[in-house]
């Protein structure tokens, strides 16, 4: 796959998204017509944040932005490989 590949960032979102819905935190993939694919944390009928996946120089990434467009946590992004990539999410994300 190249690093670029958005069946790649597809398939990382879906992890994601099923580790934490494990932890018991909801979770919805967004799908625009143009764009990449967004995984939304929502709470209460509240979006908490929006999580990407990005390719960068030595791997995949997640990074995000709270519901009101802040950065989820500022300049903070998480490894995709790290074994515990969803509670470090989870932690940041939910109250």
């Amino acid at each position: 796959m190249s690093t670029s590949d958005p069946e790649e960032r597809f398939t990382r979102l879906v992890r994601l998204g099923r580790d934490l819905h494990r932890l018991g935190v909801g979770t919805s993939l967004v799908l625009p017509a143009t764009g990449h694919p967004v995984l939304e944390i929502r709470s209460a009928g509240e979006t908490r944040a929006r999580i990407t996946a990005v390719h960068r120089s030595r791997g995949w990434v997640f990074t995000g932005r709270s519901g009101q467009g802040r950065r989820w946590r500022p300049g903070a992004w998480v490894w995709a490989e790290a074994d515990n990539v969803a509670d470090v999410i989870a932690s940041a994300v939910t109250p």
